[in-house]
């Protein structure tokens, strides 16, 4: 009943999401709001009427959209203020003051920073972005002079003078191009000796009446100027946002956005309820690319938009098996202007950089524009690590470098679904997508949330099924006596795990049992005849399965094969339960004949001393590790399902083929010394010893290079398909399998570890997935006064873009922004007609 419950529960959440996915066609309202860049188009006062504002929406927006903490701005996916609130706080509560309305909004907003500036602040010396140390220390100035005081602890003021330095510096140091996002971006921030060449700015204007897409920037641009097109600008975009929130970069990109939820279902964990709509999205961006003619003809965008777009395009079209070239996004290595932008602006680029690293997971055979530009993207990604442990962090949030530690170290075709889905769960930025010019583009929370929720409660049934199925599995293998065969591994929890893990197989799916006991019972037979049996044992025991009889075992020879028997018994009755008069005991049989003959063969051969040639040898161990014993069998419950005769011993498909070679190799890598010291044949020291003038470490890295190789054209048959009739789900196995053993010896022997998978298994099958706040934030009641801090850090930042003079108009008074320029300095109703008419 409880499964059934959860499981009704999370399909009537999809159906939810579903719909208002598909009501809303306008994808843009899927991303949050910017609160900094919603305050200063709320500042810009009406041409008719400057008295007033002329968005009155957006400053009803920040009226209406203030926390209950007391922050505006953006929140982590666990609901708590981003780094970016801080300023977009400060903004709002400007905003707020040039109109005279939102006392208590303002107190409210002040007491928040009062409490908690300490947590924003206390690590700023080591972590601070270059946006920040533009835009910060400008919108405290601006809110000085409304006499907003903003006040810091003393113990602060070491932090607060760095960010004003690092400001100073940036501001007297950098050009106005060949840095990412230029200066002239963050129009609404810079001092006014910066902005006084009209003309300059006006020529960097975009095609659409905006400066750098930025309505920010923009607003204030328009403030400065009164630029028609500026205007227009701003009034499609407010209508394009009837509610008064605007996004910090307009217009955005749909199919990016479209995208990016694509990507997000994905890394949650949460394709298999949205196949539908991500294929209809792939498709169309699909098609997009292939009339696109050159990654030139967007020269308009933003390089890092594009890039990120790009990449994160290539990335989800080659893993859905869409036939995708490198060229859509790999032309930026050959702009040597756009390379030299990302790397003179690392900081910037690294999460787009991560980006371009993900996509080269996928690497095919002969693409080496996808060498270079891993390689590129791992060199700028290792320098933001680098700069961490220097004290000069170089990423878009405080932890981003263990995003991007955990990359380098763990590459995807080495890593569990499983596991992954359950980090970006946990992750407090899951709702992070692109960078803007201040802080990231986010999902809206509305949506986010959903999606986690139902991410969370999709991980939690999987979980309730795996102990399941996991103590099910033991009470089988305990029945057959297994783990008191003390000769071999007990490895029951390990191998469960490593299938469970892997893929994202229907819940009610017998794919998982078959899998795990095929596993469990190779790991047991491998180690008798490696360890235990004699060679008289081991004959007779192969004999018995060439035979498919066991009369005359006795032993561990004897329940081997009755649980050899017993298996795929149970797998053929399941195989016609499902698939009905289709024969497949012969096929199961023979595969199992094959490998139980290859396991005889290295036993012989070891035991007698007798070296084989390399090509001999791999020819028996590319059977004898077994994964083709494993995943075959198991290929016949897909839908669709493996044709029987695919897995005819010894014709395989070239992608079985290489599912057996490259696990034996990573197999051998990581054995070979205890192997060499047990006397036992290994491809690493075979090599060593038949060729010349070869050490060790020359044949690994010799094994190491046909891996990587064989890995890439694996991944090619795997993902795309067309090299053979085998069905993708198929296929995906087959990678899954991979997958699993690229986990067990991408950094050691793990699987013969005791121990070092017990903290992912815990993770996996037993641990819920922690969704809560890691850091705590004091929260301000409702009408709380404000929180007097005895001593205050002045913000000497010359800072004179705007000023503010009090003006009195038919009794109301109002904040009425002035500029150095002389029209500004003119009441505005004298400005509008020389501006406007």
């Amino acid at each position: 009943m409880e499964f059934e419950s959860s499981h009704h529960s999370i399909q009537a959440l999809v159906e939810k999401i579903k719909e208002e996915i598909c009501r809303d066609i306008n994808s843009q309202s899927f991303i949050a709001p910017s609160a900094y860049d919603t305050a200063f188009v709320a500042m810009v006062p009406s041409t008719d009427e400057p008295l007033r504002p002329m968005f009155k929406n957006c400053l009803d927006w920040v009226l209406n959209n203030q926390t209950e903490a007391g922050f505006w701005g953006e929140c982590d996916s666990h609901g708590l203020p981003t780094l970016e609130s801080l300023p977009a706080t400060v903004a709002c509560m400007v905003a707020l003051k040039i109109w005279n309305t939102g006392d208590i909004h303002i107190e409210r907003g002040l007491s928040f920073i009062r409490a908690n500036s300490e947590n924003f602040l206390a690590n700023i010396n080591h972590y601070c972005p270059r946006w920040f140390a533009i835009v910060f220390p400008a919108v405290v100035q601006l809110a000085d002079k409304l006499s907003i005081e903003i006040d810091f602890p003393e113990q602060l003021m070491a932090s607060v003078t760095n960010i004003i330095h690092k400001g100073k510096q940036i501001l007297e140091k950098e050009e106005a191009k060949g840095h990412y996002p230029p200066l002239l971006s963050y129009h609404e921030v810079l001092p006014s000796h910066y902005i006084d060449d009209e003309e300059h700015i006006l020529k960097h204007m975009d095609s659409d009446g905006s400066l750098s897409k930025s309505p920010s920037a923009t607003a204030s641009v328009f403030m400065a100027t009164g630029n028609k097109d500026c205007l227009r600008y701003l009034q499609l975009l407010t209508k394009k946002f009837a509610n008064g929130g605007v996004p910090q970069t307009y217009p955005l990109d749909e199919e990016l956005i479209n995208l990016c939820i694509v990507n997000q279902l994905q890394r949650l964990g949460l394709a298999e309820y949205f196949n539908e709509e991500i294929e209809k999205v792939l498709e169309q961006v699909y098609k997009s690319y292939m009339t696109r003619e050159s990654w030139a003809e967007l020269k308009d965008s933003p390089p890092a938009l594009e890039l990120y777009k790009d990449s994160l395009a290539f990335y989800l079209l080659r893993l859905h098996g869409f036939r995708v070239s490198p060229w859509t996004f790999c032309q930026f290595l050959q702009a040597k202007e756009v390379e030299e932008n990302i790397g003179n602006n690392h900081e910037y680029f690294s999460s787009v950089m991560l980006n371009v690293y993900k996509a080269t997971d996928l690497m095919f055979p002969g693409e080496y524009e996808l060498e270079e530009a891993r390689s590129f993207s791992k060199k700028l990604l290792e320098k933001s690590i680098s700069g961490r442990l220097k004290g000069q962090d170089h990423v878009p949030y405080p932890n981003f470098h263990t995003v991007i530690e955990h990359e380098l170290k763990f590459p995807w075709i080495a890593r569990m679904d499983q596991l992954d889905y359950r980090t970006w769960i946990e992750h407090e930025n899951n709702n992070a997508l692109w960078m803007g010019k201040i802080s990231y583009h986010r999902l809206s929370s509305h949506l986010n949330k959903k999606l986690v929720l139902l991410a969370l409660q999709n991980y939690v049934l999987r979980q309730s099924i795996y102990k399941k199925e996991l103590e099910e599995l033991k009470r089988w293998s305990n029945r057959w006596g297994l783990p008191k065969m003390r000769f071999c591994r007990e490895k029951t929890a390990y191998c469960y795990f490593a299938i469970a893990s892997s893929t994202s197989l229907p819940r009610d799916c017998n794919l998982r049992m078959i899998i795990s006991k095929s596993a469990i019972l190779v790991t047991v037979a491998d180690d008798f005849y490696d360890i235990e049996g004699s060679l008289d044992e081991l004959r007779k025991l192969t004999s018995a399965v060439q035979r498919w009889d066991g009369k005359g075992l006795s032993g561990h020879s004897k329940t081997i094969f009755e649980v050899l028997e017993s298996l795929v018994r149970e797998i053929v009755a399941k195989h016609f339960q499902k698939h009905g008069m289709t024969e497949i005991t012969d096929y199961v049989r023979n595969i199992w004949r094959e490998t139980f003959l290859s396991w005889l063969t290295e036993a012989t051969l070891s035991r007698i001393g007798c070296i084989p040639l390399m090509g001999d040898y791999l020819e028996t161990g590319m059977i004898s590790i077994a994964t083709h014993t494993i995943a075959l069998p198991a290929s016949c419950f897909l839908q669709p399902s493996m044709v029987t005769h695919k897995f005819r011993p010894p014709k395989y498909e070239t992608i079985t083929r290489l599912l057996m070679l490259i696990p034996r190799l990573l197999n051998d890598t990581q054995s070979y010394e205890k192997e060499q010291k047990d006397g036992k044949i290994n491809f690493v020291t075979l090599h060593s010893k038949q060729n010349l003038n070869v050490d060790i470490e020359d044949s690994i890295a010799f094994t190491n290079d046909i891996i990587v190789k064989k890995t890439k054209e694996f991944l090619e048959n795997a993902l795309m398909g067309g090299f053979d009739d085998l069905s993708r789900p198929c296929r995906l196995l087959h990678l899954s399998c991979l997958k699993v053993f690229q986990m067990f010896f991408v950094s050691g022997n793990r699987y013969d570890s005791p121990t070092d998978m017990i903290q992912d298994i815990q993770k996996s099958i037993y641990v819920p997935p922690n969704v809560e706040p890691k850091k705590t934030w004091k929260l301000i009641p409702h009408h709380s006064s404000s929180i007097k801090v005895p001593q205050k850090v002045v913000m000497s930042y010359d800072f004179d873009r705007y000023s503010f003079k009090r003006t009195r108009i038919a009794s109301t008074r109002v904040f009425q922004p002035t500029s150095s320029k002389l029209y500004m300095t003119k009441p505005l109703i004298m400005r509008i007609g020389s501006c406007f008419l």
